[in-house]
């Protein structure tokens, strides 16, 4: 009896065109993945240019405490988080900004001198804020400073008063106690 299945008839030519076949299909698919792969980047990349970046910045208007809590001289609670020295003297309370008016730097306050002391240029400021050395044109901003409700100290940064402009003058550029 004769065997009833075919011989295999898969020759050389026949595996080389199936190979290549497989190959091109390969090479299709990584091809159509990559293609993907970039779209689905460029997706992204249009989706966080379509939302806004937010900074997040410290309120502008914060509580300080109540008057009692504060020793006479510079109160250095308030510089790291809202750039804010908070000075009393014997009349009151009054706010300096913590910026430079040179170049905006952060002065650091010499407690044994009196004083407030920029590194980066050598600006020199007196406890009330007027500059008297180094290239610093004007003297330091105050802001806002009331009384809130509760009868803690509130500063207000939105609002500032320059001594050159005669504003330090102005009721709530200083807390009278």
């Amino acid at each position: 009896m004769a065997d009833p299945t075919p011989a295999s008839t898969t020759t050389r030519r026949g595996l080389l065109k199936l190979g290549a076949l497989t190959g091109l299909v390969s090479w299709l698919s990584a091809g159509w993945g990559l293609f993907a792969g970039a779209c689905a980047t460029g997706a992204g990349a249009l989706g966080r240019f379509m939302m806004p970046a937010v900074l997040f910045e410290p309120p502008q208007q914060f509580k300080a405490g109540l008057p009692s809590s504060f020793e006479p001289g510079v109160s250095e609670n308030f510089k790291a988080k809202f750039s804010t020295w908070i000075v009393r003297n014997k009349e009151g309370f009054y706010a300096l900004s913590t910026t430079c008016t040179h170049l905006g730097c952060t002065p650091n306050y010499l407690s044994a001198e009196g004083k407030f002391k920029c590194p980066c240029h050598g600006s020199g400021f007196r406890e009330t804020g007027i500059n008297f050395e180094g290239p610093a044109p004007r003297p330091l901003e105050r802001f806002k400073i009331t009384l809130a409700d509760d009868g803690q100290i509130q500063i207000d940064k939105n609002t500032k008063f320059q001594w050159e402009k005669g504003q330090w003058e102005w009721p709530d550029a200083f807390l009278k106690m």
